[in-house]
């Protein structure tokens, strides 16, 4: 009975780690696109709003992920 304890938990975090980094991706991507769109209409072609976006974004995902893996305990 123990294993089949094990697998289940392994088996609900496998799905938390996976659901933490599709996050990341999806958050990581839409704050590069929001900060790609704001350097072009209103920084004149600057680099660094989409790397404020990407870290907004990843930064969220880091948040939540982090929530959700204490919800597990």
């Amino acid at each position: 009975m123990p294993a089949t304890e094990i697998t289940m938990s392994e088996d609900r975090l496998g799905k938390k780690l996976d659901q933490c980094i599709s996050d990341t991706i999806v958050k990581g991507c839409g704050g590069l696109l929001i900060g790609s769109v704001a350097s072009l209409v209103f920084f004149k072609r600057r680099i660094w709003p989409a790397f404020v976006g990407t870290g907004f974004g990843v930064g969220v995902a880091y948040s939540t992920c982090e929530k959700n893996l204490n919800s597990l305990k």
